[in-house]
């Protein structure tokens, strides 16, 4: 069979409203999508990642036949002799005899190189099109970001609110305000833990996709049964968002930032969990966008305005906002260290064994769901690796693996940037830093730790409650001018000289036994 086109689908490219697919002459037209060892191994991935990857391109592939459209799908056991992606298009061109490859516009550096590649050194017609998923268009991230230069998301997400007449009265924000962060910052009470709706989850049979990964040796981590909890197809996504608007939305604002350990449902509380289906564009940004607003139109009396634009900024504003910062600043972004960061990740970063029961908590949810919501990242193991100045390569490798909606355009600004500080304030106006008291304040981890976290300088004190003080000790020079800040010198100035010391000491001590704590 000969094509002269070959169209090649990457793995996070799995958007069935695409105008590829729309085009009336497609006898000649080859789509291939494929596993490759390449991206299974570019870092050590969860379990639970790759298979949702592989499994949902595999229904991504039968529902492009149903179609009717011309489908090559290659499992590992097809590409095992092909190094790299470029080997493998040059050897399928070729044996089809096809003149043109085509793809779409990656979201990964990386690869946006490989594909540049390709065009220098192939025989055949290479062209790239847009993946007609992102709200700002890639042409107009020039406009909105510069190299090396701070963008306040704010005022970025009210740009975007404005130019897609988003939750506005005319000029104005509904409501009179464009934020209502403020409101959305509560801590899970013990009568708010039995109403915790259950998680919607599926029982996709994994069992062949996992035996073949372990044939071929990849190496993951991470747990997985014989079935996957996650969306893999276009409808099992547009399920989990019907039921995030039916179910979950009244609340989420409410308690996004809340976190517990007493609870069945204490890894998804009030969280959609669509950012795999969206992150892989089974869901498209402005399909989830205009849910929401429906469900707030039909019900105003249990949804409130907060909810709806506290979801809609992490959709319309941050998601797209990161994005931006990413191709604007790479491949740069990718050695910063501003902190000059260094020390290794302990082992319970990959095993989850640890006294500090947030920590605990936050790294085996990882483990067993691939999943944490954006607080554990930031706050807990996020806020620990800062407070500790691990290497942000280091911590972006693990969480660019351990996150099944972990790509690295989205990965890498919110590691290296909001919760490491790495950029030196491209994305965060002042490092996500803080102690005990924060986690003590919005989960109920402490009360059961094996820590205290009210103490600061015993052997049973918290940790981050030293290595905070630690923290903001050994960057004053850089942070103390910071006006978002300068009252936490103030504070720590007055400290007696001796108890400064000692908390020093007790940090020194959490820095010098990090693997027992």
């Amino acid at each position: 069979m000969k094509y002269k086109t070959l169209r090649f689908i990457f793995g996070d490219q799995l958007n069935p409203n695409h105008s590829w697919y729309k085009e009336h002459q497609q006898d000649d037209v080859l789509y291939v999508i494929a596993e490759l060892k390449q991206e299974t191994d570019y870092v050590k991935h969860h379990i639970q990642k790759v298979i949702a990857f592989f499994s949902a391109m595999g229904n991504f592939a039968n529902a492009l036949k149903s179609a009717r459209l011309n489908v090559l799908h290659l499992t590992l056991d097809d590409t095992k002799n092909d190094k790299t992606l470029n080997c493998l298009l040059a050897r399928l061109a070729q044996h089809y005899d096809c003149t043109n490859i085509e793809y779409q516009f990656p979201d990964e550096y990386r690869l946006q190189q490989q594909m540049d590649n390709l065009k220098k050194g192939c025989a055949f017609k290479v062209t790239g099109f847009d993946t007609e998923h992102f709200l700002l268009p890639f042409e107009d991230i020039d406009k909105h970001f510069k190299k090396d230069k701070h963008v306040k998301m704010e005022f970025f997400y009210r740009m975007m609110r404005k130019r897609f007449d988003i939750l506005m009265q005319g000029e104005s924000p509904q409501g009179g305000q464009w934020n209502f962060d403020q409101d959305n910052r509560n801590k899970l009470k013990k009568a708010d833990l039995q109403k915790i709706p259950q998680a919607k989850i599926f029982q996709n049979d994994v069992q062949a996709i996992a035996t073949r990964i372990k044939h071929h040796k990849v190496s993951t981590f991470g747990h997985c049964s014989d079935t996957l909890l996650w969306p893999t197809s276009r409808n099992q996504a547009k399920q989990l968002l019907d039921y995030f608007c039916a179910h979950l939305l009244p609340l989420f604002g409410q308690f996004q930032d809340s976190m517990t350990c007493n609870s069945t449902e204490q890894w998804s509380l009030y969280h959609s969990r669509i950012s795999f289906a969206l992150n892989t564009k089974m869901l498209h940004p402005m399909q989830v966008i205009s849910q929401v607003l429906e469900a707030f139109d039909a019900r105003p009396d249990e949804i409130n305005l907060a909810q709806v634009e506290g979801f809609i900024r992490q959709i319309l504003g941050w998601r797209e906002y990161v994005r931006g910062i990413y191709w604007q600043n790479m491949p740069d972004y990718a050695v910063k260290n501003e902190l000059n960061a260094s020390r290794s990740l302990p082992k319970y970063f990959w095993q989850g064994k640890t006294k500090m029961n947030c920590m605990k908590h936050a790294i085996n949810q990882s483990l067993d769901t691939a999943y944490a919501h954006h607080i554990q990242r930031l706050m807990i193991t996020g806020n620990f690796c800062l407070l500790t100045a691990m290497d942000p390569a280091e911590v972006d490798s693990w969480y660019l693996g351990i996150y099944i909606d972990a790509i690295e355009w989205v990965e890498m600004p919110n590691t290296r940037g909001m919760s490491q500080f790495a950029d030196g304030g491209l994305i965060a106006t002042k490092p996500y830093a803080a102690s005990g008291n924060y986690i003590n304040k919005m989960s109920d981890y402490c009360k059961t730790c094996h820590y205290n976290v009210k103490e600061k300088t015993e052997d049973s004190a918290c940790p981050f409650n030293s290595l905070y003080w630690h923290f903001m000790d050994k960057h004053e020079e850089r942070l103390s001018r910071n006006p978002r800040i300068g009252m936490v010198y103030r504070n720590w100035q007055k400290q007696e000289p001796l108890q400064r010391q000692a908390i020093l000491n007790r940090a020194q001590w959490c820095l010098d036994n990090i693997e027992i704590l």
